[in-house]
């Protein structure tokens, strides 16, 4: 047989490196996918612990005072009205309907055409275990004035009205607050204020009866003092015709929140000042109504200031695992990178353990950030996880000045992260940029790099 008409087979199989390199992105991939459930693990604690603050806050304001929203002053007179009904009668053994008047009662409310509202509130925290809620005491001055109610626009004939029964009520969402019993003046005249609205659909406030004296309160200026407490927020309804609301506080990091903003403010280190201006322009309610008084409409014309932390550490905690797979990719590529050009071998145990480290620093971010400041706690945190991967990386690629390359990258990486968590508005730009930057950088060092020259090494 002619041997050269044999096949030559070669005595020696080789994997080609690129398939080498597929293989090897392909593991540290998936060792990448694996950390993520000890991420996931992490922010499930970090959920679980966040909840326990959140029963905890919620044990001391159900104590102390919930967040306050004050409505009112109103006025609320009732009136009788007649009409037509159908009831059942016997004439003559046989059962006919017949039409019958009937008298019901209801009630009209007024609101003020001027609501004046001074206050000066002062936060201070409480502490239940390692957990703190932010709650209040706060001194308010209300003034204004009525004009004398106009039944003939509410079509009430002026016979109709009950005045002796009128009142005036004030909405407070928890009473348990209020420390001293309130009393409302009209000029000289001061009436102790009682439990409950006269209305359902105000759930909880205080009225008194000022009987006939609501027949003629032109020229009668109302003055109310409010001293109580509260937790998280305080809140007003703009029920007058023109309504001016100044608040002041030690608090510094104030959050202004609801349908209107403060016409001006003042926030210094020494706390803020506020001030609101609106008319009646600017909500979707009346100024007076014989119909029901609409609850829903007054509560979406709500505004007032938050006096909650401006750091959550827990929020702060769960965004930043957010960016943990893009860290782990980060540093996994520059080892990587050294283990293609530098010839070294790096088992994927190691690689493993390297992430575990990273994984680490998010589980101390959090513990330590329920006992100390945020910042310090993530400085702890990324120095020690620094430490241990830089330290540990010396030993796996047998080079100073490459391990030193770690150590840097690991600081860059960490505060970028840091910098991404106090910009809230800006963290989606910024880590745009960052990883724009951290691409055009591995491009640049990779540029004169000919992949398929490393398969004839």
């Amino acid at each position: 047989m002619n041997d050269k008409n044999m096949p030559v087979e070669s005595s020696r199989k080789e994997t080609p490196l690129s398939k080498k390199i597929f293989f090897k992105l392909f593991g540290i991939l998936a060792i990448v996918l694996i950390l993520l459930i000890p991420l996931s693990r992490i922010e499930s604690t970090m959920r679980e612990r966040l909840g326990r603050r959140n029963e905890a806050v919620a044990d001391i304001t159900s104590s102390w005072g919930e967040h306050q929203v004050l409505v009112g002053p109103l006025l609320v007179i009732p009136y009788r009205y007649t009409y037509k009904t159908f009831k059942d009668t016997v004439v003559k053994g046989e059962i006919k309907k017949t039409e019958v008047l009937e008298t019901g009662t209801g009630r009209a409310w007024f609101l003020p055409d001027e609501l004046n509202i001074d206050g000066d509130i002062r936060p201070e925290k409480l502490h239940r275990g390692i957990y703190e809620a932010v709650v209040y005491r706060g001194n308010l001055k209300l003034s204004g004035h009525f004009s004398t109610p106009d039944f003939s626009a509410l079509k009430i004939e002026d016979k109709q009205v009950l005045w002796q029964d009128a009142v005036i009520a004030m909405s407070v969402t928890d009473l348990r607050g209020t420390a001293e019993a309130l009393q409302f003046s009209f000029g000289d005249k001061s009436f102790r204020m009682a439990p409950g609205t006269n209305l359902d659909e105000l759930a909880t406030g205080v009225h008194t009866r000022i009987g006939s004296l609501s027949k003629n309160l032109a020229g009668r200026p109302f003055v109310l003092d409010m001293h109580f407490k509260g937790s998280g927020s305080l809140n007003f309804a703009p029920v007058g015709v023109q309504n001016t609301v100044k608040l002041s506080s030690p608090w510094r990091d104030p959050s202004f929140k609801g349908q209107f903003l403060p016409a001006e403010r003042s926030i210094t280190d020494q706390g803020f000042s506020a001030l609101w201006k609106i008319s009646y322009y600017g909500r979707s309610y009346p100024q007076s109504s014989a119909a029901a008084y609409p609850a829903d409409q007054v509560r979406a014309s709500l505004f007032g200031v938050s006096f909650y932390d401006a750091v959550d550490s827990y929020r702060n905690v769960e965004r930043a695992i957010k960016y943990g797979i893009l860290f782990l990719t980060l540093v996994f590529a520059v080892f990587f990178l050294f283990e293609t050009l530098a010839s070294l071998r790096i088992h994927p145990v190691q690689y493993i353990l390297i992430g575990a480290a990273m994984c680490l620093f998010y589980l101390a971010l959090l513990s330590l950030s329920e006992f100390i400041a945020f910042g310090g706690a993530y400085l702890i945190a990324c120095t020690a996880s620094i430490l241990t991967v830089t330290l540990y990386s010396r030993a796996v690629l047998h080079g100073g000045k490459r391990t030193l390359l770690i150590g840097l990258e690991l600081g860059a990486i960490y505060g970028f992260l840091y910098v991404a968590l106090q910009l809230q508005d800006y963290s989606l730009l910024l880590g745009t940029v960052g990883l724009f930057a951290v691409l055009s950088v591995i491009m640049y060092a990779t540029r004169n790099l000919d992949w398929y020259a490393l398969e004839s090494r």
